[in-house]
C-alpha cells in the first residue's frame, strides 16, 4: 500500500514539474519574440 502512495507521489510531482518548466520555455519564447519585434521597428 505505501509503495502505492509513493509511486503516485512521485508521479504527481514529476507532472506538476514538468508543467512549470513548459510554461517557463513559453514565457522565454515569448520574450525572444517580443525582443525581436522591438528590434525591426
Amino acid at each position: 500500500m505505501s509503495r502505492i502512495v509513493v509511486i503516485i507521489v512521485a508521479a504527481a510531482t514529476l507532472t506538476l514539474a514538468a508543467c512549470n518548466t513548459v510554461k517557463g520555455v513559453g514565457r522565454d519564447i515569448e520574450s525572444v519574440g517580443r525582443a525581436g519585434e522591438e528590434a525591426m521597428h
